[in-house]
Parts: C-alpha cells; structure tokens; sequence
C-alpha cells in the first residue's frame, strides 16, 4: 500500500534550533552523586533532591545558588494594593507555605529576596515556576487582578498582583 501522507502537513513533528541563553540552565547532566557545597541539594537520577549527600562525590554550585551568589533573579512577584497592605501578614504566610512546599519538590525554586515597602512587597525567586504560582495562589485565595509577563526569552517573569 502506498503512503499518501504529504512531508510538512500538519500533525508531523518538526525540528527547531532551541535558542536560548539562560547561562543558569543546565545543559549538560551532571556526574551522579554531584552536590551544592552551598545548600547541601544533591543531584541524582537526573535531578536536583534534598537527598543525603553521599561520601566522595563532585561538589558543585547549583544553579540557585549561583542565581543568588550572582544577584540574577528569573522571576519578580509584585504585590500592591489596599487589600494587600490590610491582610500582610496573612499574605506573608501563603507566600512562606508555597515557598516551602515548591522548595521541597524543586530545589531549584527558592525566594531570593522580599523588599518590603509600606505600600508593596516585591518577591524575588529564583526560577519562574515559583514566581508563577505564588501569584496564582492568590489570586485563587483571594481573587484580585493578576498579570504575568515574560522576558528574556521565557527565562524570567514578572507577576503583578493587585486588589
């Protein structure tokens, strides 16, 4: 039976260049147990886990630490607004519980710093993923209005949330 499928239609996988130049993306795998001498994170099975650092393996910098060694955040949160200034502390706590559950699966998702204005708050992270749903997280807690912009080539965000 002959094949009646024409090259380049639709549904037929296509193959691109990847352009991109986050220097922070690994683009290699990493001799297995390697682990941060900064924050103790070990990669294993192809990933990055709070696991116990095994005796005699390659010590490295990960990619967070270096993130935050570098002063190079990949995501910013922004949070504004009355409602805001009248729940902090509330806030703040969502904020340190998605933190903590992220870190926990994703060693590389960490908050790198908070800058604390009386009339906003901004959060620096060091992956866009956290960033992503810190904001997503409060605008499903607290509805609001929630904006998302990427940059640098989808390697870093801003999230803007506001009520």
């Amino acid at each position: 039976m002959k094949d009646t499928r024409r090259k380049g239609t639709v549904g037929q996988r296509e193959r691109f260049k990847d352009e991109r130049h986050d220097v922070y993306l690994e683009r290699k795998k990493w001799p297995e147990p390697t682990s941060c001498g900064t924050c103790g994170a070990v990669y294993q099975g192809g990933r990055w886990t709070w696991s116990s650092s095994p005796a005699g393996g390659n010590v490295i910098t990960c990619p967070a630490c270096q993130r935050i060694a570098d002063n190079y955040p990949a995501g910013f949160v922004e949070l504004q607004g009355p409602f805001f200034a009248a729940h902090r502390d509330e806030i703040r706590g969502l904020i340190d519980h998605i933190e903590e559950n992220e870190k926990g699966e994703h060693p590389l998702e960490r908050v790198m710093r908070i800058e604390d204005a009386p009339d906003r708050v901004l959060i620096e992270t060091t992956g866009i993923h956290l960033a992503r749903r810190i904001g997503t997280a409060l605008e499903r807690a607290y509805e609001g209005h929630l904006t998302f912009k990427f940059g640098d080539g989808m390697h870093t965000i801003r999230v803007t949330w506001e009520r």
